[in-house]
């Protein structure tokens, strides 16, 4: 079975999600770059090229990929990928997820210093970024909350959140 990583961008997914799987010595997905793989082209081509709808579609048929194969591993999600399709019921049936859930304070933080990486908000300025994570925060948050597990990352790193992962994963 699958360990799923869920969160809004900058929560940490991948970078955590690779710290796991070295500590676990399990494969690594990070269900973007899967996407890109399948495609042979970055996400923000297939957005620019066939629009958001048909990228949807994709993410929602390679997730099921990802997760219809037995073998464990830990996924990292994109931020929207729990919130389109019937994506969430698969991620429940099929894994178990995390979310890993921050702050807007400490997720602006994060996000002000990789603007320029991120197309959705390279052209906001800090004060539209905050609306810009709230905004989406509060759409997202029912999605985001059907994971099995919360996890608030702030004021933790990457390699803190990763053990109390470990932790939480670990039978009892």
């Amino acid at each position: 079975m699958k360990t799923v990583l869920l969160g809004y961008m900058g929560s940490g997914k991948s970078t955590v999600a690779k710290l796991l799987a070295k500590a676990l010595n399990l494969p690594f997905i990070d269900l973007d770059d899967y996407i890109e793989g399948k495609e042979q082209r970055s996400i923000k081509s297939i957005f620019e090229d066939k629009g958001e709808i048909y990228f949807r579609l994709q993410e929602s048929k390679c997730l099921n990929e990802v997760l219809t194969d037995k073998a464990p591993g830990i996924v990292a999600l994109g931020g929207g990928t729990p919130c389109y399709a019937n994506n969430m019921e698969l991620i429940r049936a099929m894994s178990t997820s995390f979310y890993l859930k921050g702050s807007i304070a400490t997720i602006k933080q994060r996000l002000s210093s990789e603007k320029a990486k991120r197309p959705l908000i390279a052209s906001l300025s800090d004060e539209k970024l905050t609306e810009f994570i709230a905004k989406h925060l509060f759409e997202r948050r029912n999605f985001y909350e059907q994971a099995h597990h919360t996890v608030v990352i702030d004021a933790k790193s990457p390699q803190e959140i990763a053990d109390e992962l470990i932790n939480m994963l670990q039978p009892i």
